[in-house]
């Protein structure tokens, strides 16, 4: 699995870091998301698509 960020389309809602901390965390400058680990490990995949799909803007995918 890899995760992929769109910082162009982030509205820095806020929503994935509340849902995988382990895996995002947003910018400090301008609050939009950072991507700690883009291919997360098997234990925090489910809650990464979780993430991914409560994402308002959209900016979060997940590639194969």
């Amino acid at each position: 699995m890899k995760i992929k960020a769109d910082t162009t389309v982030c509205i820095g809602a806020g929503m994935c870091v509340l849902t995988a901390p382990e895996v995002f965390d947003q910018s400090e400058d301008d609050g939009t998301v950072v991507l700690l680990q883009p291919s997360p490990p098997a234990g925090l995949q489910d809650a990464a698509r979780r993430a991914v799909g409560l994402c308002p803007s959209g900016a979060l995918s997940v590639v194969p």
